[in-house]
């Protein structure tokens, strides 16, 4: 059970990275890297909320299987 947990949480970790570098606040985010230009600070819209929101959801549960995993062993 305490593997299973573990590569959950190795998962859920490369989705954080992953939609970390998706998102798009100052430096413009991976968009930066490709050439996109960056734009001023703005609201948080469509996509781009929706990323947000899923990042703190997959932190939340990212620290929560970490701390079931501390008191597991």
């Amino acid at each position: 059970m305490a593997d299973l947990i573990s590569i959950v949480q190795i998962v859920i970790s490369a989705g954080i990275v992953g939609l970390v570098l998706l998102q798009q606040r100052g430096g413009g985010g991976l968009g930066g890297a490709f050439g996109q230009a960056g734009g001023a600070y703005s609201t948080q819209r469509g996509v781009q909320k929706k990323i947000f929101n899923l990042t703190i959801v997959l932190a939340v549960i990212f620290i929560g299987l970490a701390i079931y995993n501390l008191f597991q062993k």
